[in-house]
C-alpha cells in the first residue's frame, strides 16, 4: 500500500493490498469505514486511487481505478476492472458495476449505475475544493491528536 502526501485514511477504514497492490494519490481521503481492496483471482488488479480523490464513509472501491479530482460518494460500490476518470462523480449509494467505465466529468447514480447527467464547471471546482478541505480537516485532526 502507498499512501501519497497529504492523503488521509479515517476511522475504520480498511485499505488492503494483500494480495496486489494499491497506489492512493496526494490529497486524498478515504472515509470511515470505507473498504478498499484488490483482487487477484480471475485477473491480475490493484487499485490505483488519483489526486485529489474523496471517497465517502462506507464506499467500496474494488481493484478498480480512480482517476484525479473524482469522488465515490458514501456506501458506493466501484467493482473490479472499473474505471472512474478524472472529475467523475459517483453518487452515495450507487453500484459501480465490474469493468465498467464512468467517463470524465460525468455524475452516475443507480444500482447499476448509469449516466444521469454531467458535471458543469461549479461543480467540478467543488470536488477539488472538497478533497482540500478534508485534507486541513486532516492536518488539524492530527495536530488535536498529538496533544
Amino acid at each position: 500500500v502507498s499512501l501519497g502526501s497529504k492523503s488521509s485514511i479515517w476511522y475504520g477504514a480498511t485499505v488492503r493490498g494483500d494480495v496486489n497492490h494499491v497506489v492512493i494519490g496526494d490529497n486524498s481521503s478515504i472515509g470511515d469505514r470505507a473498504v478498499i481492496h484488490v483482487a487477484k483471482i480471475q485477473g491480475d488488479s490493484p487499485t490505483v486511487i488519483g489526486n485529489n480523490v474523496t471517497i465517502g464513509p462506507g464506499a467500496i472501491v474494488h481493484a478498480a481505478t480512480l482517476g484525479d479530482s473524482c469522488v465515490v460518494g458514501a456506501s458506493a460500490q466501484v467493482l473490479d476492472g472499473a474505471t472512474v476518470q478524472e472529475g467523475a462523480y459517483v453518487a452515495p449509494g450507487a453500484v459501480v458495476t465490474p469493468g465498467t467505465t464512468v467517463p470524465a466529468g460525468q455524475y452516475w447514480a443507480g444500482s447499476p449505475a448509469k449516466m444521469v447527467r454531467s458535471l458543469s464547471d461549479e461543480e467540478l471546482a467543488t470536488i477539488v475544493n472538497s478533497a482540500n478541505e478534508t485534507t486541513q480537516l486532516a492536518s488539524l485532526h492530527a495536530g488535536e491528536c498529538a496533544k
